[in-house]
């Protein structure tokens, strides 16, 4: 049958299972959203209140459900609003499909108004990107874009399409969409019987998971492998969740931020074993003296991973859950009492800790730990308080941890929270920030508002930027230029005017209370927890020392 470009995108999106898109209207995308409107009872659509919040949305569905997000935006200044949220995105390797119109095919190149290049600015940070000049090929283009985001290491694509093709018709004919499998035949045996003769050999193996295991859904597989090799497992903050942060062989976070005891033992281990981990900066600290002891074997769907940060002594290509499937049958049982021993002993020795009697941070994350039961899904913007989620909070199931790894995206949770919880109704999500992140995307609040979306919103509000004022206080002298936010504005009367509940605490107390009642609405409430400005994250290894060299606020007096 014939129709419109515009029908034909939602069509298209219908084949996917689309069932929700995060987006923002104008001139260029108008036939899209006529079509859209037809379809109001079969794809939602969320009305953000920037275009930023629309990507973030989109990017925390796919994180919260393992489908690829969807977002709209208009030509223009729309388009360009996705960038930073298309970015996020694209350096955690999340699936999101970004659909942008722009003017007419033959104003294109003119400096029209509100005409930009959109896929030129965007081809860095896409996995694949598309301007679609022919309605003809728009269905097969789209179709392209969801199986290019989803599959390998999934990522987001964008799909521009000027509007005299969402007006031009063309014949549409529906396509039954199979679902992704990964391809398990990439995987080389040889490479499969050399990781299994490592691990074999090694008498202090430590376990590094990252967030490539989560994408991969290899949860319990990885389980069993640990089990298998009787090692200590530590993860990247992309990792979270993939292994329970409840088991007792869990010694915490790796890198800056890490425990002493990850930071200490995957110092000392003589063979460290990587899944769906990049080697990033903030994990390795100084690369010449990372893991100096040890032989380094790394699982990873992406080759270009392979040798990238770190040199590695072995490496598997392939999707990490179809990799650990064919170890489990060749890797014989393993044991290792006396370094799963000395590991047990740097945990007693070098436990997490916060002062006791104020409100903190961590006392924050372990009371909605405390009042979730460790049920809800967790959404961060970035900063001390996203490592105070990571270190305080028992993450024991994947896709439970949302937050911006690669890019640290300031504003960032607050779209994504609410795209978790239109994925997730039946979940609690949370979201928590420092008070620097929060005014970055603060509107989207009356966007919860709007749809009663019923996020619960944790403002960490230490009045300054606490990250770089901890790097300001450490190492530039405690000259704290330009991070002090102490200018009186009121967030949880902010909240009440944009829509949602806002409460105000100091005390641990007031925290409990607020947080329960906070649990018992049935729509969206900001916390506003005061804090105080000098609070640190600890541990910490200095930026470029070694992460045997972490230290804390007892080393520091020393």
């Amino acid at each position: 049958m014939q129709l419109t470009g515009a029908d034909i995108v939602i069509e298209c999106l219908k084949e996917q299972g689309v069932d929700t898109v995060f987006g923002y209207p104008g001139g260029a995308i108008l036939n899209v959203y006529d079509a859209l409107y037809k379809h109001s009872d079969e794809i939602k659509h969320i009305l953000t209140s920037h275009e930023q919040g629309a990507a973030h949305a989109a990017d925390g569905y796919a994180r919260a459900t393992g489908r690829v997000g969807v977002c709209f935006a208009t030509s223009g200044p729309g388009a360009t609003n996705l960038v930073t949220g298309i970015a996020t995105a694209y350096m955690d390797s999340i699936p999101v499909v970004a659909i942008t119109c722009n003017v007419g095919v033959s104003l294109l190149g003119k400096d029209s108004f509100q005409e930009v290049d959109i896929t030129g600015i965007t081809m860095p940070i896409t996995k694949h990107n598309y301007i679609v000049k022919d309605v003809e090929s728009l269905a097969d283009t789209i179709r392209k874009a969801f199986r290019i985001a989803r599959s390998g290491r999934p990522g987001p694509v964008l799909i521009d399409i000027p509007k005299d093709v969402t007006s031009n018709k063309a014949d549409y004919i529906r396509a039954e969409i199979e679902p992704y499998m990964p391809d398990a035949g990439q995987i080389q045996e040889q490479e499969i019987d050399r990781a299994v003769a490592m691990i074999e050999r090694a008498a202090r193996p430590y376990i590094f998971v990252g967030g490539g295991t989560v994408l991969s859904g290899a949860s319990e597989e990885l389980m069993e492998f640990v089990n298998k090799v009787d090692a200590p497992v530590t993860d990247s903050l992309m990792g979270k969740g993939a292994f329970p942060g409840t088991d007792e062989r869990y010694t915490g976070m790796l890198g800056m931020h890490g425990t002493k005891t990850s930071n200490f033992g995957v110092s000392e281990c003589d063979l460290l074993i990587v899944f769906g981990a990049r080697f990033s900066d903030r994990v390795t600290g100084n690369t010449q003296t990372f893991a100096k002891k040890a032989k380094i074997l790394q699982f990873d769907v992406d080759p270009a991973e392979m040798n990238k940060n770190v040199i590695i002594t072995s490496g598997v290509t392939g999707d990490i859950k179809e990799a650990l499937k064919k170890v489990n049958q060749k890797l014989s049982q393993q044991s290792h009492p006396e370094w799963m021993s000395k590991i047990q002993e740097y945990k007693l020795k070098y436990p997490m800790k916060y002062h006791p009697d104020t409100l903190t941070g961590p006392f924050v994350i372990e009371e909605i730990y405390r009042q979730t039961k460790g049920d809800a899904l967790i959404v961060t913007e970035v900063g001390q308080h996203q490592m105070w989620a990571a270190q305080y909070y028992r993450y024991s199931r994947p896709r439970t941890l949302l937050t911006s790894g690669g890019l640290g995206t300031m504003g960032y949770g607050l779209g994504a929270s609410l795209g978790a919880k239109m994925g997730c109704p039946d979940k609690t999500v949370v979201n928590i920030a420092g008070d620097g992140c929060f005014r970055m995307n603060m509107n989207e609040i009356a966007t919860a508002a709007r749809y009663q979306i019923p996020i619960i919103e944790v403002v960490i509000n230490n009045h300054v930027l606490g990250m770089v004022r901890q790097w300001q206080n450490l190492f530039y002298g405690q000259r704290y230029s330009a991070t002090v936010l102490d200018d009186g504005v009121d967030f949880a009367k902010l909240a009440e005017a944009m829509g949602a509940v806002g409460i105000r605490v100091t005390t641990q107390e007031e925290f409990r209370e607020a947080f329960a009642k906070a649990m018992e609405q049935n729509r969206p409430v900001l916390i506003d927890c005061q804090i105080d400005s000098d609070d640190k994250v600890w541990p910490m290894v200095a930026p470029g020392a070694a992460i045997s060299d972490a230290f804390d606020e007892e080393d520091l007096k020393k």
